[in-house]
């Protein structure tokens, strides 16, 4: 399953909220609830290119915006793109005043990404977060409605 792909690469989910997908059984219960949230609290999309599914950007639960592609396509625009469309899709479809996001802010190639789509950071924290046995700090953003 493509999914698994990324989800259980180490590069892909170094800075995800999870640790990486131990089995593709994991994997594949996890593409079941996702698939299985309704339309306005889950408003995540797989993004496929040339046939191939290589990541997913979207927002799970609603506000909370996010994507993840597979490392073989970092650096393409590729989470960019797809962010933009699926950012243009949830502000056309759906009463949301904004969205927000989180990342770690190790992750100078996603803090990048959310500065190109608008996102403005509206703080920090240190060790919100528990991945395995390690504790990440975060930075907090919010995109407004157009």
């Amino acid at each position: 399953m493509a999914v698994n792909s990324f989800m259980s690469d180490v590069r892909a989910m170094r800075f995800w909220a999870t640790s990486p997908h131990p089995t593709l059984d994991h994997s594949w219960t996890w593409l079941q609830r996702l698939m299985a949230a309704t339309g306005t609290e889950n408003q995540d999309y797989l993004i496929e290119l040339s046939g191939q599914v290589i990541g997913l950007a979207g927002s799970n639960p609603l506000p909370d915006f996010g994507f993840i592609l597979h490392p073989d396509f970092w650096g393409r625009g590729l989470a960019e793109e797809a962010s933009r469309g699926v950012i243009g899709h949830i502000f056309e479809t759906l009463p949301v005043p904004a969205l927000t996001a989180e990342a770690d802010p190790r992750n100078a190639a996603s803090l990048a990404v959310l500065g190109r789509l608008g996102f403005v950071k509206t703080g920090e924290a240190k060790h919100t977060l528990r991945v395995g046995a390690k504790w990440v700090d975060s930075v907090y953003f919010r995109l407004d409605r157009p």
